[in-house]
């Protein structure tokens, strides 16, 4: 039997039926409550990055329910972004990424409160991106140290809770920075160090269990100096439900949610899940080893190219 909403029309065009929210995330109610629902209608939260994993967390939380959000990206679309990023197509390159993430974002709830920042962010425009958010998800390019560094920093001062959900390889890595406990500056011991120690510092910092490690199968392929590294479309995937998972605990304020210096990291290509804790962060004894170690195969990396 023909739906009436869904009757072909004089013209050939399907006629619509309007969108309704509570139909449209019904199928939450089981999993939240109704009360729930209508609490994550009412939440804002900001996304950092519109790509490989910034622009499936947006997706994942607008079909959630979340209500509103501020998204920052200044990039465009492109054929090598097609192997994970989920906005990019044949119609989207050379397309705003924050564009086209809002209007997929509006075609999931048309209802949807959506604050664009296409010249990405930066130290003059990060207190507007973070005002008034309930929640930051770290959706950032891995080599955005210098403004990653200042958006944790301000959210720790703000009192924001924020996600970071890291792909690597075929699965994903997990560290919450909540209020009043470890910073990110606290765990990741940044501070003004070069980039390449940065960078080093954070594949350390993010996933110490190295779950993703054996099965690299083209280390050339990672190159810290020039900025570059593979990627996964599952482990973005992997990334985005974690993080919507940790956005229903914080946004609702239930479940158990880890927060640094604990974190997990769940790698799908060899069945592992890993919890850990590292007390101090970077400045573990056992993180200070793994760091001694990674620079020595670094240098010798960039030496040999």
């Amino acid at each position: 039997m023909t739906n009436p909403a869904l009757a072909p029309s004089p013209d050939g065009a399907a006629l619509r039926a309007p969108f309704n929210y509570h139909q449209a995330f019904a199928r939450n109610i089981g999993w939240v409550t109704e009360d729930e629902q209508a609490l994550l209608r009412g939440k804002r939260v900001a996304i950092a990055g519109g790509g490989g994993v910034g622009g499936v967390h947006l997706l994942t939380l607008a079909r959630l329910g979340v209500g509103a959000f501020h998204i920052a990206d200044f990039d465009k679309f492109d054929i090598a972004n097609f192997n994970r990023q989920v906005g990019a197509n044949m119609h989207t390159v050379g397309e705003p990424k924050v564009e086209v993430m809002a209007q997929m974002a509006r075609d999931i709830n048309p209802e949807i409160d959506i604050k664009l920042f296409p010249s990405g962010i930066d130290k003059d425009n990060l207190p507007a991106f973070l005002d008034g958010v309930d929640l930051y998800i770290d959706g950032l390019d891995f080599f955005a140290f210098d403004i990653r560094q200042r958006t944790f920093a301000l959210c720790a001062e703000l009192g924001i809770p924020a996600t970071t959900v890291a792909p690597l390889g075929m699965g994903a890595a997990l560290l919450n920075f909540m209020p009043g406990k470890m910073t990110f500056e606290e765990y990741f011991q940044w501070g003004q160090r070069a980039e390449i120690d940065k960078a080093i510092r954070f594949v350390v910092g993010l996933a110490p269990a190295g779950l993703h490690r054996p099965y690299l199968m083209v280390p050339s392929a990672v190159n810290f100096h020039q900025k570059r590294g593979p990627s996964t479309i599952m482990a973005c995937q992997l990334c985005a439900g974690i993080a919507g998972t940790e956005a229903l605990k914080i946004l609702l304020g239930r479940g158990d949610v880890l927060a640094a210096p604990r974190g997990l990291q769940f790698d799908a290509y060899r069945n592992k899940l890993a919890r850990t804790w590292r007390p101090g962060g970077n400045n573990n004894p056992l993180h200070k080893l793994m760091i001694k170690i990674a620079t020595r195969q670094f240098a010798k990396m960039a030496s040999a190219t």
